[in-house]
């Protein structure tokens, strides 16, 4: 019987269960913002440790703003290579999957956390 996310993150014990649910979620989003914004690819298709640290900055954006950054770190996610410690996490309880040219490395430096959710950080008011 496969893990809830609650219990992975019990037994893991480093990130907050809510980060799991985060990334998790942020998977989904990816895909469906890749699909919306490259209609001519043959989908479904697999997608790297980059954009899918890349879509997580954008959801933990959308989402929190200028908080975003201390959401995450509240959560124990500092680094783009914890996102990516988290995939694989979920990867090894069966809640994604990877290929075999994957590799946790994928996901480090894709970005600097005070960058992109402090310095670059843009408020747009509609």
């Amino acid at each position: 019987m496969k893990s809830t996310i609650e219990q992975i993150a019990k037994e893991d014990g480093r990130y907050d269960v809510k980060a799991l649910k985060f990334i998790y979620e942020g998977l989904g989003r990816t895909v469906q913002n890749i699909r919306e914004n490259e209609p001519d690819e043959n989908l479904p298709r697999h997608i790297s440790g980059q954009e899918l640290a890349s879509g997580l900055a954008d959801l933990a954006t959308e989402r929190w703003g200028r908080l975003a950054r201390t959401v995450l770190n509240h959560w124990g996610v500092r680094t783009s290579r914890d996102m990516g410690e988290i995939v694989y996490l979920m990867i090894a309880h069966n809640w994604m999957s990877a290929q075999e040219t994957d590799s946790l490395e994928d996901f480090d430096n894709v970005f600097d956390f005070e960058t992109v959710f402090e310095k670059n950080f843009v408020l747009e008011i509609k």
